[in-house]
């Protein structure tokens, strides 16, 4: 990568800036989804167009690791059109999901990249960031105000919807939503459902840790909280408090065993405990107040996209989503869970493409993070991404999830992470 001064700024960093500054103003006209689908490839195209007639400068080669996560997103786009043909399901349904791979599966690799190679550094993606959990602040006490008051919390739909997308909830503008069966606020913020507000809560946590004004860190660690505590996020919340000593420890953490068990362990130990997690929390009313029939309806998308991966698409999947039964309230099968609905829409080839990658770029990062802060909240990122993925389904959240993957991306980088550093 070109050298350049530190107090210049490029238009890809203004571009970063901007995007997230602006989140709650686009939020509000339903623009979010729109955004995030389409700022990885506005940025790709301004670092492209200044590698070949700007200013001399020089796009970065791709690395190894970049490699591997370009290799699993296109591995994804080929058992989509693997599973299309088998599945007989058409011309236009394929354009159809490729445009979809395109604004998710995609997405990753591309942020990846851009991290790595463009010349956005750390310190704008952390201060975007770090205004909007402080912007966050601003919005809860609004929200809350409003429920209080008795205001419906459901705004409009925007007529962006048009452009499509994976539902509605995703261009529906809200103060707040509701617990259909307490009848209480639940709140999710800029995302399209509450417990995606939990994982915006952690991936921030993690990013503003990085901001190097404390009173700014200060408040966005507060807007962070916040946001957890509102969501009702069973998963946000363990997640956000494993977090905390993460963060807080990791200049005693230089031994590589204990990097390996932070960024590896935790998760699986997440996984394995997920039975007893639910047994402890549903215990507490206040808990149970949040959905108590989620988990039952989680556990029987996962039993039939199980079921229906192994008998009828074991290597490619079913190509798409399908709509379950009444007993999961008609919800999509292969959502809710990235693994489960890796299996059914991409089978087994599509859950390696994933898990692939994560797993390398975890040890990757916990030799990397014995030494560079960057890579530690690198690190912390995967963790945080590869927990959620028990419980959402990420690509669809891809438009939530890019300046995580953009700080992932730079930690890939020997020259970024020391510059960070130094």
């Amino acid at each position: 990568m070109a050298t350049r001064q530190d107090h210049q700024s490029y238009s890809e960093e203004k571009l970063t800036l901007l995007a997230l500054s602006s989140t709650y103003g686009i939020y509000a006209f339903g623009g979010l989804y729109v955004l995030g689908s389409v700022i990885g490839y506005m940025l790709a195209g301004i670092v492209l167009l200044r590698s070949f007639v700007g200013q001399g400068l020089k796009v970065q080669s791709v690395s190894a690791m970049q490699w591997v996560w370009h290799i699993g997103m296109l591995t994804m786009l080929l058992a989509l059109f693997i599973g299309h043909a088998n599945w007989n399901l058409g011309m236009p349904q394929t354009i159809k999901s490729t445009i979809g791979w395109a604004k998710g599966w995609a997405l990753m690799s591309l942020f990846i990249w851009l991290g790595a190679c463009s010349y956005i550094r750390p310190h704008y993606v952390v201060r975007g960031v770090s205004l909007v959990a402080i912007h966050s602040l601003v919005f809860a006490l609004i929200s809350v105000l409003a429920y209080i008051a008795g205001i419906s919390g459901d705004i409009y739909v925007s007529p962006l919807k048009v452009v499509g997308g994976p539902g509605p909830d995703f261009f529906k503008v809200s103060l707040f939503g509701m617990n259909p069966e307490t009848g209480a606020g639940r709140w999710q913020f800029f995302g399209p459902w509450a417990p995606s507000a939990g994982l915006i809560a952690c991936l921030s946590l993690v990013i503003v840790s990085l901001e190097k004004n404390d009173k700014i860190r200060r408040w966005a660690y507060f807007g962070c909280f916040v946001i957890v505590v509102l969501s009702q996020s069973r998963a946000g919340l363990a997640i956000f408090l494993v977090l905390i000593p993460l963060l807080s420890t990791q200049k005693s953490l230089k031994h590589p065993a204990l990097f390996f068990i932070a960024g590896v362990g935790l998760p699986a130990l997440l996984l394995l405990g997920q039975p007893l997690f639910e047994a402890v929390m549903d215990s507490y009313q206040q808990v149970k107040d949040a959905r108590p029939d989620s988990t039952r309806v989680r556990n029987a998308l996962a039993n039939i996209a199980i079921q229906r991966w192994q008998s009828e698409a074991f290597w490619f999947g079913h190509g798409i989503i399908e709509r379950g039964p009444k007993m999961v309230e008609f919800m999509p099968i292969g959502t809710h869970h990235s693994w489960y609905g890796l299996l059914f829409v991409k089978g087994l080839v599509g859950l390696f493409a994933l898990a692939i990658p994560l797993f390398i770029s975890a040890v990757y990062l916990v030799w990397q993070g014995i030494h560079s802060k960057l890579a530690h909240r690198a690190l912390c990122l995967v963790f945080v991404l590869l927990c959620y993925s028990f419980f959402e389904n990420l690509e669809i959240l891809m438009y939530l999830c890019w300046p995580a993957f953009l700080i992932i991306g730079m930690a890939f980088t020997p020259q970024k992470l020391e510059n960070y550093d130094a």
